[in-house]
């Protein structure tokens, strides 16, 4: 299990800037998301558990081992995996050329030597067919399969994907989608994404974080349960868009066939005219979450471990 207890990191300047405030989650095998806007403080604490910085305040435990304790730290950091927003790759070298050097990087070799584990590592990722394929021709997905590659290596018992599948088509993130949840039989995948639809589509359980701090705790149905009844859709003209959105909670305005279709939260009261109710959604659940509800303890959040 991931225990984040109290966490929080100020940058210094002036004036400081929070970006983590008293954050607790206890996450247990599989996936689980960390979803928010951007410059929520998601990659934040990303990197916090990823050992690239250290935290203002609080503490970081895996199956019973502190962060905090240099030796602890080291043994985590040998079972850790990571895949950042933005990973590098030399566009020159091989598939495997590339691997192979990440793995050496890392630390990392098997039984049979680097270049066999190398190979291992892209059939299970799908990419041996393009091992000897210079990195510069892989596509957005197969560069995110890479990444995914590396960061499976020395079998780690926590993973953090960042913003995986940003910039993917469809069908690559299908693919990527089914790959994550391959890995995450016996082991813990933490997945930081602002895409409703990768936490929608993998985790059973997520946090939502806004401003730096955990603002709900839940599960896609829960989430959804809670505004059940509250969501209305209708179809604005541009003249009266602004003033729906004035005296509205807006969720979402979508152009569809040349008019606004409208997407409200109504938490009392009546819609305005031509409103009807409209099941809720995940992205209307999150988009009330980081949007329309002024503090924690209005938010949605379930006990127990996520």
């Amino acid at each position: 299990m991931l225990a984040i207890e109290n966490l929080t990191k100020v940058y210094s300047g002036n004036p400081p800037v929070a970006a983590l405030t008293d954050v607790n989650l206890k996450i247990g095998e599989g996936m689980f998301g960390l979803l928010g806007p951007n410059g929520a403080g998601k990659s934040t604490l990303m990197k916090i558990l990823a050992g690239l910085l250290e935290p203002t305040a609080g503490r970081v435990t895996i199956d019973g081992a502190d962060l905090a304790d240099p030796v602890q730290r080291a043994a985590h950091y040998e079972r850790l995996g990571y895949l950042p927003q933005d990973f590098g790759f030399y566009g020159h070298l091989s598939g495997q050329k590339m691997l192979e050097f990440l793995l050496e990087l890392k630390g990392v070799t098997g039984p049979k030597g680097r270049r066999s584990l190398a190979m291992e590592l892209l059939h299970r990722v799908n990419l041996a067919h393009a091992a000897t394929r210079k990195v510069r021709e892989y596509s957005g997905g197969m560069r995110q399969r890479l990444g995914i590659a590396q960061a499976i290596a020395g079998d780690p018992r926590l993973v953090i994907v960042d913003e995986p599948t940003a910039g993917l088509d469809p069908e690559e993130r299908m693919r990527f989608y089914r790959l994550l949840s391959e890995l995450s039989v016996g082991r813990i995948i933490l997945l930081s994404t602002h895409i409703v639809e990768d936490v929608a589509t993998l985790c059973p359980r997520f946090a939502v974080i806004r401003k730096g701090s955990v603002v709900a705790l839940t599960t896609p149905k829960d989430a959804r349960d809670r505004i059940a009844g509250k969501i209305y859709e209708g179809v604005v003209s541009h003249e009266h868009l602004a003033a729906i959105s004035r005296d509205y909670h807006v969720t979402q305005a979508m152009v569809f066939d040349g008019t606004n279709q409208v997407r409200i939260f109504l938490e009392e009261g009546e819609p305005p005219a031509g409103f009807s109710s409209s099941p809720a959604t995940l992205e209307d659940a999150y988009l009330v979450s980081t949007r329309f509800t002024a503090n924690a303890s209005e938010m949605p959040v379930a006990g127990g471990v996520a």
